[in-house]
C-alpha cells in the first residue's frame, strides 16, 4: 500500500474573478479551481486546506494551502502541469512536503497582509488598488495605528455575521508607509477576524483625512461595535501577502 505524504502549496491569485477563497454553491472560488486541477493531475479526487480564507475581490500574493495524496510525482513536473491547468489568475509557486501533522492553517504562526492605495487613474492597477483623490495625513494614521498593538479583542472591526468563538487577535505591527506613487498599510497578527483588515484601513483613513481624531481609535476598540468603526475599503486594494510557519514542519 502507497504512502500517505502531505504537501504545502505557496501559491498567488489575483482575486478580481473569485468569490472569494472558500468553495460555495454555484460560485467561482479559489479553492474549487485548485482542487479542480489537483484532482485531474493526481487523477483522483483531492481536496486543500488553505492558511485562511479571503473574500469576494481581495488578492493573494502569498496563500498557502496542503493536500494529501498517496500519488507520486515529481515536483518539477507537477508544477508545470499544475500551472497548466489552473486559470491565469492562479499561479503555483513552490511545493513541499511537510510532516502529516502540519496543517496549513493551525500551524501559520503569522498572517501579514498588504493594502494598496493609489491616487491617480492607472489602467493596469485598477483591480489591485483603491484610487483615492486627495493625501491623507500619513502621520496621523499612523498614531492611530499604534493603538492597535495596544489590545487583543477586535469585535469592531469583524463583519456582525461570523461563526468565530472569539474576538482575539494579538496584531504583531501595523504601519502606513509611501512608496512609489503608492499608500501601503502594513498589518502582521497571529489571526484575523471576517473583514478586519478593510474596517481597519477604512476607519484610519477617516483619521488621515481629519474626520476623526487618532485618540478616537482607543474608544472604538473598546466598544466591540462594528458601527462605531468606519466604512471598509473596497476588497480589490486588499492582498494577502505572507504566512509564517516553523522550520521543523517541513520535510524537504
Amino acid at each position: 500500500m502507497s504512502e500517505v505524504k502531505r504537501f504545502f502549496l505557496e501559491l498567488s491569485y489575483k482575486g478580481t474573478p473569485f468569490h472569494g477563497w472558500q468553495i460555495q454553491a454555484n460560485a467561482f472560488t479559489v479553492q474549487e479551481s485548485i482542487e479542480i486541477a489537483l484532482s485531474t493531475f493526481l487523477r483522483t479526487p483531492t481536496g486543500i486546506s488553505g492558511s485562511g480564507r479571503t473574500d469576494t475581490g481581495v488578492h493573494a500574493s502569498m496563500q498557502v494551502c496542503h493536500f494529501d495524496t498517496e500519488v507520486s510525482f515529481e515536483k518539477e513536473k507537477f508544477l508545470k502541469a499544475i500551472n497548466g491547468i489552473l486559470p491565469n489568475e492562479i499561479a503555483i509557486h513552490s511545493i513541499r512536503q511537510v510532516q502529516l501533522r502540519a496543517h496549513a492553517r493551525f500551524d501559520a504562526k503569522k498572517r501579514s497582509y498588504v493594502y494598496r492605495i493609489i491616487f491617480r487613474k492607472s489602467p493596469f492597477l485598477d483591480d489591485l488598488a483603491w484610487r483615492c483623490y486627495y493625501n491623507p495625513d500619513v502621520a496621523l494614521m499612523n498614531l492611530a495605528a499604534e493603538e492597535l498593538l495596544k489590545h487583543e479583542d477586535f469585535e469592531c472591526f469583524s463583519k456582525v455575521r461570523t461563526a468565530v468563538k472569539h474576538f482575539r487577535c494579538q496584531i504583531k505591527s501595523a504601519y502606513w508607509e509611501q512608496k512609489d506613487g503608492e499608500l501601503l498599510f502594513h498589518i502582521t497578527a497571529n489571526r484575523f477576524l471576517r473583514g478586519m483588515v478593510r474596517a481597519i484601513v477604512g476607519t484610519l483613513l477617516e483619521v488621515g483625512y481629519c474626520h476623526r481624531e487618532p485618540a478616537e481609535m482607543e474608544q472604538i476598540i473598546l466598544s466591540k461595535d462594528r458601527e462605531k468603526a468606519g466604512k471598509s475599503a473596497p476588497a480589490k486594494g486588499l492582498f494577502l501577502s505572507r504566512i509564517e510557519y516553523a522550520d521543523d514542519i517541513y520535510i524537504d
